[in-house]
């Protein structure tokens, strides 16, 4: 289901099909946690480089559950896998703290 309603779009940046394959596999992990994601759009960001700081990613997930839509952004990181690694950790934090949520309602 997660491969249907995965969209990986990237500004500033090709999506190679290894930055691909490492979405996927992050996203289809995240529905271990919740079997119920609608739809789950990731965008990676590298915006222009800074001479001083270098190429800093940014990885912005948009998630659907029933119910809610979950935004997850986080800090820049110069490693653009980190950097989607750290997202959906917060990721998955996010779903399970909505699930608690509509648990005790």
């Amino acid at each position: 289901m997660m491969n249907r309603a995965l969209q990986i779009t990237g500004h500033n940046i090709a999506i190679t099909p290894a930055i691909e394959a490492h979405i996927r596999n992050n996203a289809e992990k995240l529905s271990r946690f919740r079997d119920d994601i609608v739809g789950c759009r990731v965008v990676i960001d590298a915006p222009h480089r800074h001479q001083a700081k270098g190429r800093h990613y940014e990885v912005r997930i948009n998630l659907s559950v029933p119910g809610a839509e979950l935004t997850i952004t986080n800090e820049p990181r110069e490693d653009l896998y980190q950097a989607s690694r750290d997202a959906f950790i917060v990721a998955r934090r996010q779903l399970l703290a909505h699930a608690a949520r509509q648990r005790n309602y």
